[in-house]
């Protein structure tokens, strides 16, 4: 079969399954897939194009003719072995967070920066969820009319923290309504019914990592240094997709009109906004789908040159697996990668 060898490591968690329904759904060229995971996953059992694979411990040795490495594992796990896949030869595309600052490692939305791929050295960084699909609905904006500040605040899902934060909230929820104590064990107090202002440590400023990813990772990404942004990141009884309320200052005055006309005619946008009929983006509509959602697209009564609006994605999709995918397909695309280059 003509294709692309690849791996995934991470394979049994959330974003490592998503990992393969997208490449399923999308038709990824795979000639070879090796599914790699913790030596407590090992042995398990995944299906992918309608074969069984026997999920294998994660190894020195496992990028051997590996041509993309896709890695949903932790900071640990990739800082260990993502410099080894690379050596091997394979083009490791990781969604944790250990390289996405690093100066020589290109951090890419496809919407946004697709050039940047050119320049990585075996390893591209996939940015935080909560960054990609902000930057997804604001950098067609900054191009046409420059960002000059961005204030943001996140509504995050659990499926960002994993498996067990969602069996924690799936619990807790029962044990609300039946009058029971919920005991929290992922977060530092209950989820279900709850917000949680907290995502990731707390710096010794008062914010958190989470929104330090946000303000860094989106300068980064759109090469724009000089936009001033503030996050406050919380965490609520979602299962599924990120919804943020973003407040944005321009470098001229710019209609919601105006705003709306951009962004429906972006990649990967989709402006749902009439609320005359209470049509707007909301988590729900969002799960299990590819775009970023924009809508309450209105102006920002306190300044002259600023809009507000309502961004919504899938976090697990759009924040991690999906663009993942859509770097490698961008690099096939334009013929930067091709099958058998690490042998």
């Amino acid at each position: 079969m003509e294709g692309y060898r690849v791996a995934i490591v991470g394979a049994t968690g959330l974003v490592g399954t998503e990992f393969i329904r997208v490449l399923e759904q999308r038709h990824f060229p795979v000639a070879t897939i090796s599914l790699l995971a913790s030596d407590h996953s090992a042995g398990k059992t995944l299906a992918f194009a309608g074969q069984e694979y026997i999920v294998a411990e994660t190894a020195p040795d496992s990028f051997r003719d590996i041509d993309i490495a896709f890695f949903s594992a932790g900071a640990d796990i990739s800082s260990h072995f993502s410099p080894m896949a690379a050596a091997s030869g394979a083009v490791v595309i990781d969604n944790s967070a250990a390289f996405r600052m690093a100066e020589d490692v290109p951090l890419v939305v496809p919407e946004v920066n697709p050039d940047d791929i050119a320049l990585h050295h075996g390893i591209i960084a996939n940015p935080n969820c909560s960054t990609i699909q902000m930057v997804v609905a604001l950098n067609p904006l900054h191009q046409a009319n420059p960002i000059k500040r961005v204030i943001v605040t996140t509504f995050q899902s659990v499926s960002g923290t994993g498996s067990a934060a969602i069996e924690e909230l799936t619990t807790q929820t029962r044990q609300w309504l039946s009058k029971e104590e919920a005991v929290p064990c992922v977060y530092h107090y209950p989820i279900a019914f709850n917000a949680l202002p907290e995502i990731d440590k707390f710096l010794e400023d008062g914010y958190t990592k989470e929104e330090r990813k946000m303000e860094n990772e989106t300068r980064k990404i759109m090469h724009a240094p000089e936009v001033m942004i503030s996050a406050t990141c919380v965490r609520v009884p979602v299962f599924l997709s990120h919804s943020e309320a973003v407040t944005i200052e321009l470098s001229r005055p710019m209609s919601p009109d105006e705003c709306r006309a951009i962004l429906s005619k972006a990649p990967g946008v989709s402006v749902v906004d009439d609320t005359s009929t209470s049509l707007y983006p909301h988590a729900l509509m969002a799960a299990n789908t590819d775009d970023t959602f924009v809508g309450r697209i209105r102006d920002d009564s306190s300044h002259p040159g600023g809009l507000m609006m309502w961004i919504v994605a899938d976090n697990i999709r759009k924040g991690a697996a999906l663009n993942a995918v859509q770097i490698a397909e961008e690099m096939i695309k334009r013929n930067w990668l091709k099958p058998g280059a690490s042998q």
